[in-house]
């Protein structure tokens, strides 16, 4: 699949969302990018245009984002670009969506303190002792015969 991955660098425009989903939690905000351009003439940097990004970020990455983000905060958003359009009122709109693989604070601008989130578990990735064989003979002393399956 020929993705478009992009990296921003901007600031928390809105308050990060979170909500479980039945595929796990999912943190939605509006990124604010705004290009920064050298004035020759003036000797000043200038503000340019700023762009809007609703970022998305599923599961761990969704969960540690909305306990670690605030309003204003200057990021680094790297992910996959979505555009897509919409008919509303009448008007056709293009909305810039970024699917985020990675977020982090930018450092260039002040300094942070990482704390490492306990890992948790998922209850289907790990065998129950009663549906693994081996578990099971080797508390009844038993032995366990492995077949060999064969699919033509």
């Amino acid at each position: 699949m020929n993705d478009t991955t992009v990296t921003l660098v901007g600031n928390v425009a809105t308050a990060v969302e979170y909500r479980e989903t039945v595929t796990g939690g999912v943190a939605r905000f509006r990124f604010a990018v705004t290009a920064r351009r050298w004035d020759r003439e003036r000797g000043l940097w200038s503000d340019g245009n700023t762009s809007f990004y609703t970022v998305s970020a599923w599961r761990s990455l969704g969960a540690n984002l909305a306990a670690s983000v605030s309003v204003g905060e200057p990021l680094v958003v790297h992910g996959r670009l979505k555009v897509r359009e919409e008919e509303r009122d009448g008007q056709r709109k293009t909305f810039v969506d970024v699917d985020a693989v990675a977020v982090g604070h930018d450092l260039s601008r002040g300094t942070a303190a990482f704390r490492r989130a306990p890992r948790t578990e998922r209850a289907e990735a790990k065998p129950q002792p009663e549906q693994d064989p081996w578990t099971v003979a080797a508390e009844e002393g038993t032995t366990v015969n492995p077949q060999l399956v064969t699919v033509s």
